[in-house]
This record gives structure tokens, C-alpha cells and sequence, in this order.
């Protein structure tokens, strides 16, 4: 579960990287508050206050929303996960019963799915979202294909090609007019072999938040923001050559930061040291 929150954040920053917008100025919807959708929504949170909001602060940015609608604090059954980040109903005027509802009075800037709800993100929901923001973050990442919210090429149509888009599965390329849209995969394999790797190279004693979000942040900032139609995370196919710059920035993170049980100081030469590779004479 943390996995995915940290891919799915690595996701939006490289999102962001690509339309030059702040973390801070987002609005965060999740559908579907299982513990995929609220551990989504934690590592989020847990970004907001790595760039200096507080508790509070941060729980403003980000809202659930599951079978029920918008989740609030009157609700009485719901889970720990879900009970942290549900809102007052004090601040809402009205409940909002759907995700539409919600879309409409909210205006998330991202939204994110792991409701495996099928084409929960509706055309109309998605036009409602984007007539609101310039550059709209949509990842519906439920799998396998046949729940997931949206396909990649409506998302992309339903905007005019506006939509920085992830999914859970596997998305061929989108042509739409004259541009080809590289579609990421928010896969928990983007992360894993680079940020394991830089724990053990660095002898790091503690994965704490600032390591993680570290990560993340070096996993959305390798995609060329440059190019048009550029992917939001880099390729599964690419993740050895991308895992050695992730194992890299995070041996260097525990080294600053006086986290290693060994007296480490170069992280490249450490990593470098501790791989292992399959050659036989």
C-alpha cells in the first residue's frame, strides 16, 4: 500500500514538472477510500507537510470520495483510513452524494480512482474537471483493465489532449491530433529496486518520510518535461537503467542526512559496490 502511494505521488510530481505548477496549490480528489485509495491519499498528505503545511493544512487539500459520496464526519461507518481525512460536514454547504457532486462543488485539480468501479470517470465528469483547471492529473488506476475508471485515449479526447494521465495498467501510446501521449504505469516496480538498493548501499538506519519522498520525487523527475505528449512516470522497460539514478539519490539523502550505520560518503560508490551482476567467465 505504501508502494502505490509513493508511485502515485511520484506520478503527480512529474505531472507537475510537466505543467510547471505547484504540489501546494492542489486540490486532491480520491475515489474509491479502500485501503489503496486512503494509503493513496496518506503518502499525499504526508508530501504536503515534507513542503512545510501543517496536520491541518495538508487535510485541506484532500478529499474521499466512495460509494456513499464525499466522505464526512457524520458517517459512522467508516475505517481509520477513511476517518482521517473525512471532512466536516460544517464546511460543506451541501453533501455530495456522487462523485460527479463532488466534482462539481470541489474542482480538484487531481483525481485519482481505485474504486474498480468501470468508467466511473465519465465523460461528463471529466469534461466538469477540466473546465476548471488548466492541466488536469487523472490517474485511474484500478486494475485489471476491465475496472479501470477510464482508458487513457478518452481521458485524452474528453480534455483535447490537456489531461496528464496514469493508469494502473499497461496503456499503449494516444495519437491525438499530431501528438503522441506516452501513457506512465503507476506500477510498484518503479520504485522498489531503486529505493532498496539505495538503503542497503548507504547502510541507511531508518526509511523515514523525507527518504521516501526523496524517491519519489527523483521518480517523477525523470521523464523529459520537455518534450509534448511526455509520460508522467518513466517506462517499466527502462527500470534498470532509472533504478541505479533512484538508488543514487536515495544513498545520497541517508548520507546528508547522518542516517547510515557505516561511515558512507560516496553514494555512487556504494551503489556501484553493492550490485551484484549475473556474469559467469
Amino acid at each position: 500500500i505504501q508502494g502505490t502511494g509513493i508511485v502515485a505521488l511520484a506520478g503527480i510530481l512529474g505531472a507537475l514538472n510537466i505543467s510547471n505548477q505547484k504540489f501546494t496549490n492542489q486540490s486532491v480528489m480520491v475515489f474509491g477510500a479502500g485501503t489503496a485509495g486512503a494509503g493513496i491519499a496518506h503518502q499525499i498528505y504526508e508530501e504536503f507537510m515534507q513542503q512545510g503545511l501543517s496536520s491541518d493544512e495538508a487535510k485541506q487539500h484532500i478529499y474521499l470520495v466512495d460509494k456513499q459520496g464525499l466522505l464526512t464526519d457524520d458517517m459512522t461507518d467508516l475505517t481509520e483510513g477513511q476517518q482521517f481525512f473525512a471532512r466536516s460536514t460544517s464546511d460543506l454547504q451541501v453533501p455530495q452524494p456522487t462523485l460527479l457532486a463532488a466534482v462539481r462543488a470541489i474542482r480538484p485539480t487531481i483525481l485519482i480512482g481505485t474504486s474498480t468501479c468501470p468508467g466511473a470517470f465519465t465523460e461528463e465528469i471529466v469534461k466538469e474537471m477540466a473546465a476548471h483547471t488548466e492541466r488536469p492529473i487523472i490517474f485511474p488506476l484500478s486494475n485489471p483493465t476491465e475496472l479501470a475508471e477510464a482508458k487513457a485515449s478518452d481521458l485524452i479526447e474528453w480534455t483535447d489532449g490537456r489531461a496528464l494521465v496514469a493508469t494502473g495498467i499497461p496503456s499503449s501510446p494516444v495519437n491525438y491530433k499530431g501528438v503522441t501521449y506516452a501513457i506512465g504505469q503507476a506500477n510498484n516496480a518503479l520504485m522498489y529496486p531503486g529505493l532498496g538498493l539505495g538503503v542497503i548501499a548507504s547502510t541507511a538506519k531508518l526509511v523515514d518520510q523525507s527518504l521516501l519522498s526523496a524517491a519519489a520525487h527523483a521518480l517523477g523527475g525523470i521523464v523529459d518535461a520537455s518534450q509534448p505528449g511526455a509520460a508522467v512516470l518513466p517506462p517499466v522497460n527502462k527500470i534498470t537503467s532509472f533504478s541505479q539514478h533512484l538508488a543514487e539519490v536515495v544513498a545520497q539523502h541517508a548520507i546528508d542526512h547522518q542516517n547510515t550505520r557505516e561511515n558512507i560518503t560516496d553514494a555512487h560508490a556504494a551503489v556501484e559496490h553493492i550490485k551484484w551482476y549475473p556474469r559467469y567467465e
